[in-house]
């Protein structure tokens, strides 16, 4: 194991090669070492840790996991991995050393998750529980990746829930109108509705919009960010992929109701959002004006597919 003198600066380096995490045989190198015995101590001790497990708990692995994951992640995103994880992963696992979690360890706590059930008897949706065993994964995944850990346990264990939610329930036109009957006696309500049922766009889309968004004149709005409630603040974001990204056209009877909307925010600034409410208050308006209305519930997210059918 050589270690080498740069010329220039005066320092030690090593450059070496080893097997990865996908068994590739990877180049490594080091600068600026003082001496010859810190640049070689450097190369042994890496090598050393490449070759054996992680001998710490999975909550010390967590806080390392942090501290790597939480800087590349929009906070929302990050904040839902931490409950995931925090919630139901770290009281059944937290301090048992990650290299000692099992396959058969893993089975026993998917099958105890898939059988919790709430006060009202409810147990968690098949997809929740696949975003909760994929979350473990990930996990599990960054420590061989990058600390040594011999395998993913998980891959031998396999997966639990499912990817797709059960088919969703969309509403025809003439539901949603006597839905929106139900919401004449708050304008923003009336209006938010009719966008998400014609325009499609996300609630967190149509929370964020202002009067910037809306071109009356060519009928169409512009999405370009997205409002969420993140640890009790209001936050605007970029919109959930770059394809979020787009123009919404509506229909100019649509539109004109819209406008008339819009028209009445007078007071409102051109940067203040139109819609100044969070998702709860359209969740149970829709719940409310369904019961009223005689019309099956849908989730907020089926008025988008709704849009499309």
């Amino acid at each position: 194991m050589p270690a080498y003198k740069d010329k220039d600066t005066g320092t030690w380096y090593v450059a070496f090669y080893y097997r990865d995490w996908n068994n590739q045989n990877k180049k490594k190198l080091k600068r600026g070492f003082a001496t010859k015995k810190e640049a070689l101590e450097y190369e042994t001790n890496f090598l050393i840790l490449r070759n054996r497990s992680i001998q710490v708990s999975l909550k010390e692995f967590y806080e390392i996991y942090k501290k790597d994951k939480k800087p590349r992640l929009k906070l929302n995103t990050w904040l839902t991995k931490e409950q995931i994880i925090e919630t139901h992963i770290l009281p059944y696992f937290g301090n048992v050393a990650i290299d000692e979690i099992e396959a058969k360890d893993i089975i026993a706590w998917q099958n105890e998750l898939t059988s919790v059930t709430d006060d009202y008897g409810k147990s968690y949706s098949p997809t929740y529980l696949r975003t909760i065993n994929s979350q473990f994964s990930a996990l599990f995944n960054h420590a061989v990746r990058f600390y040594g850990l011999a395998e993913n346990p998980i891959h031998k264990a396999g997966s639990m829930g499912k990817k797709n939610a059960d088919e969703m329930s969309i509403w025809t036109k003439e539901e949603f109108n006597q839905f929106l009957e139900t919401q004449t006696s708050d304008s923003m309500a009336e209006t938010g509705f009719l966008i998400l049922f014609w325009g499609g766009l996300r609630i967190g889309e149509l929370l964020a919009l202002t009067k910037k968004d809306f071109n009356f004149e060519e009928g169409y709005i512009s999405i370009t960010k997205s409002f969420q409630r993140i640890q009790r603040k209001d936050v605007i974001t970029e919109p959930k992929t770059e394809k979020s990204k787009r123009i919404v056209y509506l229909a100019r009877p649509v539109m004109d109701r819209v406008e008339l909307y819009v028209e009445s925010r007078y007071g409102y600034p051109e940067t203040a959002r139109l819609f100044d409410k969070t998702k709860s208050f359209f969740s149970h308006r829709l719940i409310n004006g369904s019961e009223k209305a005689g019309v099956k519930r849908i989730r907020l997210h089926d008025l988008r597919h709704s849009h499309v059918s």
